[in-house]
């Protein structure tokens, strides 16, 4: 009997943790959608929501463009944990492992490309979102 209600416990606390956890993702997503980067970031989340649309080259090529040099690091492990959810799901949508990581010596695989862009803030190379601050600058300065 107690050990019967110890489980009920110790599963009842998992819950409350995982219901936790996953509200204050919700909330560090919601914070990244609202801040100075929402733009850029909300085309990003978009794109991870129809990953079934797109090439891996189009995501990379997208978040390459982005200038994760002016982008705090909360923000960018949000991007991670975002995408690493959004390929996680759509693997298993289409019948595959969750995680594939690959073995030594095999080209890195688009999550961890994307994470080391993002992580490791390198200029950014020419995206649309450039372009649009690109035009804003030659217009003020008119």
């Amino acid at each position: 009997m107690k050990h019967r209600a110890a489980k009920e416990k110790e599963l009842a606390d998992q819950a409350r943790l995982t219901r936790a956890w996953r509200n204050w993702h919700r909330e560090e997503r919601n914070a990244a959608l609202s801040g100075p980067h929402s733009a850029v970031l909300s085309e990003l989340f978009r794109m991870f929501k129809n990953l079934k649309h797109l090439q891996p080259s189009q995501l990379i090529g997208y978040v390459q463009s982005i200038n994760w040099a002016a982008i705090d690091y909360a923000t960018k492990l949000t991007v991670v944990h975002e995408i690493n959810n959004a390929i996680t799901a759509f693997r298993e949508k289409q019948g595959l492992e969750p995680i594939d990581d690959g073995l030594p010596g095999q080209p890195a695989t688009p999550f961890h490309t994307i994470k080391a862009i993002v992580l490791t803030a390198s200029p950014p190379s020419e995206g649309a979102h450039r372009g649009a601050a690109r035009s804003e600058q030659q217009s003020s300065a008119a």
